[in-house]
């Protein structure tokens, strides 16, 4: 089968589109201060927190890179293991929400100071840009493949108007617009992902038809992949989540601990449904569409369903892309804004000032993200590299402060150096060696050294700064 454009669809993308729009300047009136912007005034509901937790991590790296590219380009199998490091993260976040809530800080660079000290604030800050501009960078990519299933425009074109669209919903109205805009976005996917699942496996023919038109390697328990490459693929998810920003504010946000947990039992259960029925979807697609890039699969599916059915699956697509690419370009610009630009450059900031300085750094980062998005192949490659840097140069030493008494400023300075300095080296003059993503090399170094630092200085120092 081959993809024709559908314009008829573009329809159902504008006016969710024009609704995401409303809905963002309507809520940015309420916004007075700081904390209304980045934490929503702590004021989330179970509702809205359970869907901007689904939303925020369900975005283009699960619609176009992911569960999708992964079922596409290496199997059914792989790509329904990349739900267990999403389950197994919840768990561990539910655990530990109340202490992130107690810290109530605005940035995970915040949490990291007061173990740390001010260096670790900084170091932290310049992983989690570096991280979330490559994030941010793929959300944009996903509309341009929606634009050019729908309107034949080049998807370089539609990542651009993507780009727009995103800078300035975020900048409008920070948290407190983006939440009721996730809840709204997350029900609608996993209502348009039940609706597709059993509709596109009817149009492809069946289960058995669709088996025997993919690779038999597609099949096998680690698809074309070999067990240790499989790993590098779920390591990274596992890693950015446990100490993902994004998730530290919103938890930090709720309400309540008690709408906290009910919220995150809620995004387990979501991701139980999304996860498969992506899953599922892409892999059909690579029966269907033999030919398109990995991370069009589940979108492509949209032009061979009857035009409604079409239609609601790629505005809540949309609406994943969206959501995700402006909570995690919200998030990067406060760590600039509070951990760089207030620490450093302009202490004596008043509220308004860090207001309009978040607001102007939105949109620098945003610009960043588009470019950088030309330097990587695919979706799958930029969403591994950003993950890594954040898991392994970030990570660790956040779960540390958490679960390790005896960690010390040297062993959590030093881990996250040595993370992302493997990350980077691993995935840019080394170019991938064994063709392996960095996660299997970064990972390990960055505990080890975590573990050895603290034990070999620990008579030295104290657990403080």
């Amino acid at each position: 089968m081959e993809l024709t454009h559908n314009p008829t669809l573009l329809w159902y993308v504008g006016i969710y589109g024009v609704i995401m729009i409303l809905m963002g300047i309507y809520f940015s009136r309420k916004i007075s201060n700081s904390e209304d912007f980045i934490l929503a005034g702590k004021g989330l509901g179970t509702f809205v927190l359970t869907g901007t937790l689904l939303a925020t991590w369900t975005g283009s790296g699960s619609i176009s890179g992911g569960e999708t590219s992964m079922a596409y380009s290496y199997g059914i199998i792989p790509a329904l293991l990349m739900m267990l490091p999403t389950l197994v993260g919840i768990a561990i976040l539910y655990l530990i929400a109340p202490k992130i809530r107690e810290f109530g800080k605005y940035t995970v660079s915040g949490i990291l100071e007061e173990k740390y000290g001010k260096t670790s604030r900084t170091i932290a800050s310049i992983i989690i840009i570096l991280a979330f501009v490559g994030i941010v960078s793929y959300q944009m990519t996903g509309l341009g493949f929606i634009l050019n299933l729908t309107t034949g425009i080049s998807v370089e074109t539609g990542t651009i108007i993507g780009a727009v669209m995103i800078i300035f919903l975020a900048s409008i109205g920070g948290l407190r617009s983006v939440a009721p805009t996730d809840a709204l976005s997350a029900f609608l996917a996993i209502a348009a992902l039940l609706i597709t699942l059993p509709t596109i496996i009817v149009i492809a023919g069946g289960w058995d038809t669709i088996t025997s038109n993919v690779p038999a390697d597609h099949l096998t328990a680690t698809g074309s992949l070999s067990t240790i490459q499989l790993l590098g693929f779920l390591l990274p998810s596992l890693f950015l989540l446990l100490g993902d920003q994004n998730m530290y504010q919103r938890l930090a946000s709720s309400s309540g601990d008690k709408s906290s947990k009910k919220a995150q039992i809620g995004w387990l259960v979501g991701m139980l449904i999304i996860s498969p029925a992506i899953s599922f979807i892409a892999f059909t697609s690579l029966s269907m569409f033999p030919d398109i890039d990995p991370g069009m699969a589940l979108m492509a599916t949209t032009l061979a369903m009857p035009t409604v059915v079409g239609g609601i699956l790629l505005a809540a697509a949309t609406a994943f892309i969206v959501t995700t690419g402006n909570s995690y370009l919200l998030s990067a610009a406060t760590n600039v804004t509070y951990d760089i630009i207030g620490e450093y450059i302009n202490k004596e900031a008043n509220d308004k000032q860090l207001l309009r300085m978040t607001k102007i750094f939105i949109i620098v980062l945003g610009v960043l993200a588009y470019l950088l998005i030309s330097y990587f192949p695919t979706v799958l490659s930029v969403q591994m590299y950003a993950y890594t840097v954040y898991g392994a140069g970030l990570t660790p030493a956040l779960l540390a402060v958490f679960f390790w008494k005896k960690v010390n400023k040297a062993g959590g300075l030093s881990s996250m150096i040595a993370g992302v300095v493997t990350t980077l080296v691993w995935e840019i003059p080394l170019a991938k060696p064994f063709d392996l993503n960095s996660v299997v090399i970064a990972l390990p170094v960055a505990v080890l050294v975590l573990i050895i630092v603290t034990l070999m200085t620990q008579n030295n120092s104290h657990s403080t700064a």
